[in-house]
């Protein structure tokens, strides 16, 4: 079978090779680092990210490492990696947001192309590559102020080949806590299931720290997925089998003020058990959380400063 030449972005990049570029967001100034790996063998398109959020360096690095890596001798098909998604929130080291609007690049899919920075860095990446492939895998991490225990999360609000796909992709990536959920929305994963992709969200590392662990489960899940999918020879990787979550339960403060966690991350939680206070500048009680659900204590912001509307943990039942 011919293998035709794939244009991204301002890329053509023919069969067997791999180039590097910048995917432009117009009328923005943005630009998304990105490479392109095709094959000489027909195959699965899979578009892979890094840096939706700019303080989430495990994946980050991952991506950037899994590009250099690519050899389009031995791949099948095509594979897009961008590395970071969010360039101005990753040099003004600003945890969520993109620094031109203020708003969390995570919750503006599948974008606007006449709207503010976020939505139109959002609606790029839909209309230029994420309705072009066939499989997605977004990497992320706890941000520059937020612990988490890794886990990957998928939308079960999508064609049932969609989620049988997303779930089979979360299955081989390697994290043990897999969340099958369509509770944020404007997300990645949310996005691709409605537009018909299989789409995984995988977090490992946390607070803004550059860890190996972190960098090898997200380069192991990314080279399982690969292999799952046929665009890479050779086995997977053994890893253990999932526990699969069905409820996301957030808890957002309701002042701006401190925040006092009282629960770990990886804690089991009980529904109606204390989690945490928010306090005045003074000492006084202003809100006292309680666990929204019976679960695990999947992700928890860690900094004392705390933002009315900012989030303050979630489970995972």
């Amino acid at each position: 079978m011919t293998v035709e030449a794939l244009q991204v972005g301002g890329l053509v990049v023919e069969p067997g090779a791999r180039k590097s570029g910048y995917l432009e967001v117009p009328g923005t100034g943005v630009r998304m680092p990105l490479t392109v790996a095709a094959g000489v063998e027909d195959g699965p398109r899979v578009l892979i990210t890094g840096g939706v959020h700019g303080g989430e360096y495990p994946g980050i690095e991952a991506a950037i490492r899994l590009a250099r890596e690519l050899d389009p001798r031995e791949l099948r098909g095509t594979v897009v990696v961008i590395h970071p998604v969010n360039l101005p929130a990753f040099h003004a080291r600003v945890q969520y947001l993109v620094p031109q609007d203020g708003k969390n690049l995570n919750r503006q899919f599948p974008g606007n192309a006449l709207g503010t920075v976020s939505e139109r860095m959002a609606h790029v990446l839909m209309t230029e590559i994420v309705h072009r492939v066939d499989a997605w895998v977004d990497l992320h991490g706890g941000d520059i102020h937020e612990a988490l225990v890794p886990f990957t999360i998928y939308s079960d609000a999508a064609e049932e080949g969609v989620v049988a796909a997303s779930r089979a992709m979360a299955e081989v990536y390697g994290i043990e806590y897999v969340l099958a959920s369509a509770t944020v929305k404007g997300g990645t994963y949310s996005a691709a299931a409605k537009a018909g992709v299989p789409c995984i969200l995988a977090e490992a590392g946390q607070v803004g720290q550059l860890d190996e662990e972190s960098v090898a489960v997200h380069l192991r899940g990314c080279r399982n997925v690969l292999k799952h999918l046929g665009s890479l020879p050779g086995d997977q990787e053994p890893v253990p089998p999932i526990r699969l979550l069905r409820r996301f339960e957030w808890l957002f403060s309701g002042r701006t003020a401190c925040w006092y966690p009282a629960v770990e991350i990886g804690q089991r939680v009980e529904k109606g058990q204390p989690v945490g206070i928010v306090r005045d500048y003074f000492g006084d009680t202003l809100e006292e959380h309680r666990a929204p659900a019976s679960g695990v204590v999947l992700f928890m912001v860690t900094s004392l400063a705390i933002n009315e509307g900012d989030p303050l943990l979630a489970v995972g039942a």
